[in-house]
């Protein structure tokens, strides 16, 4: 009797044990963001990178979302810093320190989100990465969001329509396609487009179709006008801070980037693409008046005559950078437009 229940407490302590070394084996990584649960970003991409993280390290580090942290643009600084352990943010919010990224961001790219993040992601390494623009961070992936079209209030006959016009631009690339239309340009994250429409402090929008029925812009934006291959394509980051990457072993180290990189580069643009699917469908069900403007329509000319230049420009502002960035460029779209053929 005395034997049996000292081998049943053993046995217990044993499993106490053993329970409590794989509790402590398990590391959370949380990942912040500022988009609504809903969103493509939220919905699809973050939780199909925690279950590769999960499987690739094999349940050794949980991933874990956290919401409602602020404007996108302290992203940076909150994985800095160390509030949170990941997030991904827009580089125009932060124009200062990023440049290069808005290589990605010209217009006339003509190719689709998830094409143009694996060329973002290869002519990051090649090229921009030793800028260090990220510097006290690691990148885990790059990529954009679809093309940026233009949502308004009223409808316009022509781009000419939207001069002195209250725009939300969310910098970047829009920023100089706002002063080239002569827009009265107005700041503000995207998750208060809705509540700006709402109440008439803006006119419209330049952002990507996905956004009529993620940020619910069909109830507000009710004329599109949808441009061949959008105005611009949108640069984000997703990245980690390296003081929790130092604090994991090397074996998970480069599990979690193995499943990074490109791979999460192509998974999230091909994810935003298919938002902009659903945003376009959502949109036409509820009513919105979507221009798709032909190829050979008059305000498609009209925006390649106002874009000239623009990638000439962009290559001399980033000349303090001590990149090749013409050869950059013509790498990214070359990248870009043969993906996938």
């Amino acid at each position: 009797m005395i034997r049996r229940n000292f081998l049943k407490v053993a046995g217990a302590v044993t499993l106490g044990m053993s329970l409590s070394t794989s509790v402590m084996a398990e590391t959370v990584l949380r990942v912040g963001s500022w988009l609504p649960p809903t969103h493509a970003q939220n919905a699809v991409v973050w939780p199909t990178w925690a279950k590769w993280v999960e499987e690739a390290t094999e349940g050794r580090v949980k991933v874990e979302m956290e919401y409602g942290l602020g404007h996108p643009k302290t992203m940076f600084e909150l994985v800095e810093d160390g509030a949170v352990d990941a997030s991904f943010s827009y580089h125009g919010y932060v124009p200062g320190r990023f440049k290069l990224t808005q290589g990605v961001e010209q217009p006339l790219m003509g190719a689709s989100a998830e094409a143009a993040s694996v060329a973002h992601w290869r002519v990051h390494n090649k090229y921009f990465a030793k800028a260090q623009e990220h510097d006290g961070l690691e990148v885990l992936a790059l990529f954009t969001h679809g093309p940026g079209q233009i949502h308004m209030a009223n409808p316009i006959n022509s781009l000419a329509d939207l001069k002195s016009k209250k725009i939300r631009l969310g910098g970047g690339v829009q920023g100089e396609l706002g002063k080239r239309m002569d827009v009265t340009a107005v700041g503000a994250p995207a998750p208060k487009v809705y509540e700006m429409m709402q109440q008439g402090v803006i006119d419209g929008v330049f952002i990507p179709m996905g956004e009529q029925k993620s940020l619910r812009l069909k109830e507000v934006a009710k004329h599109v006008v949808a441009l061949p291959g959008g105005m611009y394509l949108g640069s984000f980051a997703m990245f980690i801070s390296p003081d929790f990457m130092d604090g994991l072993s090397e074996k998970d180290r480069e599990a979690i980037r193995s499943v990074s990189g490109e791979k999460l580069s192509a998974m999230a643009g091909a994810a935003w693409d298919a938002a902009d699917k659903e945003g376009l469908e959502a949109a036409l069900a509820d009513g919105v008046s979507v221009n798709q403007v032909a190829e050979d329509g008059a305000m498609a000319q009209e925006f390649r005559d106002l874009v000239k230049g623009m990638d000439n420009e962009w290559v001399a502002h980033v000349a303090d950078r001590k990149v090749d960035a013409k050869a950059a460029l013509e790498e990214l779209r070359e990248i870009a437009r043969s993906y996938g053929k």
